[in-house]
């Protein structure tokens, strides 16, 4: 994948995980622990790792990326705070736009490479 054409996957995944960061105490569930963990781990995580792989053009974390977004969509039953509704509409829904861009980054790079 070249440079500027997947670079707007990583703003937007850089967008999304500095909001999944704040989410917590933006969206009022910083009082259930292991959400706000989550949230705060992955979303920083996801911001740095996002920002990073924006500015090289010879690194590609889609798999990460893929994967992240897979265990947000999973994260609320594993770790217990699916009966938080504000906190499971979030990880769910970053983590499905995650997995979406990760997964449109992996097609394209197949495209690229054919």
């Amino acid at each position: 994948m070249t440079g500027s054409t997947a670079r707007w996957r990583e703003w937007a995944n850089f967008a999304l995980g500095l909001w999944l960061a704040v989410s917590p105490w933006a969206a009022g569930y910083a009082e259930h622990p292991a959400a706000t963990a989550n949230a705060s781990f992955l979303g920083l995580a996801l911001a740095l790792g996002s920002h990073f792989q924006a500015s090289r053009d010879d690194v590609s974390g889609a798999w990460l990326h893929f994967a992240a977004g897979i265990w947000l969509v999973a994260a609320p039953f594993l770790l217990g705070f699916d009966a938080e509704t504000v906190a499971t509409a979030t990880s769910i829904s970053v983590g499905s736009f995650v997995a979406l861009l990760a997964g449109s980054a992996v097609s394209v790079g197949k495209q690229d490479v054919h």
